[in-house]
């Protein structure tokens, strides 16, 4: 493990939805956010069908594109803890600019020693990920309106759409440690000691 490696535990919480969505998380602080992004896929539940974007003190970071409009740091080669370096800092992570499902990232704890065969792994969390392109917080409620009435005309339709397995309360810790193991079995920690070397803060 590097030096400069220290465990971060964050909170990553899905804005707009109540009761919350919700996963706690250890990560090594010297993760590309590239590689966070890819944590963030398995621990929420998302499919990593669509764009996503990091945004802190108005500084944007994602994969670099000069038709987006706007300025993007280059995800991979920004480290989480040049963007997050003390507890209680905070940043966005916005996935699928259609839904605009916006997300809370806080860094509760910095703890030094890590071991790195804990992480990245998940400790706790609440609730089930939405569907995708389900229309954002605002289609996902009229969503769970509509499968929570029987009566409703679209009931049916909507249940088949979700298909038999989908439960809003659902959220299998388990299931979600198991593939976090399997990323890191490919590479994950591998990927990210490329950026294991601090640079300045952009």
């Amino acid at each position: 493990m590097a030096d400069d490696e220290m465990m971060y535990q964050i909170k990553v919480t899905l804005n707009g939805i109540r009761p919350p969505v919700w996963r706690r998380l250890l990560v090594l602080s010297s993760l590309s956010l590239r590689d966070v992004h890819d944590i963030l896929q398995v621990a929420i539940g998302w499919t990593d069908s669509h764009l996503h974007q990091f945004v802190a003190k108005g500084t944007f970071y994602g994969e670099p594109d000069p038709e987006f409009g706007m300025e993007r740091l280059d995800e991979t080669r920004v480290r989480l803890d040049q963007v997050l370096r003390t507890e209680k800092n905070a940043m966005t992570y916005e996935y699928d600019f259609g839904d605009s499902w916006q997300h809370k990232i806080v860094l509760e704890k910095v703890l030094a020693n890590p071991e790195a065969r804990f992480v990245p792994s998940c400790l706790a969390g609440a609730r089930a990920c939405p569907p995708e392109d389900c229309g954002g917080i605002w289609g996902y409620a009229n969503l769970l309106k509509i499968i929570s009435d029987s009566s409703h005309p679209e009931h049916a339709e909507m249940l088949e759409w979700l298909g038999d397995e989908f439960d809003p309360e659902r959220f299998d810790i388990s299931e979600t440690n198991s593939i976090l193991a399997r990323m890191k079995r490919r590479g994950l920690t591998k990927r990210s000691r490329a950026t294991s070397r601090k640079r300045p803060a952009p």
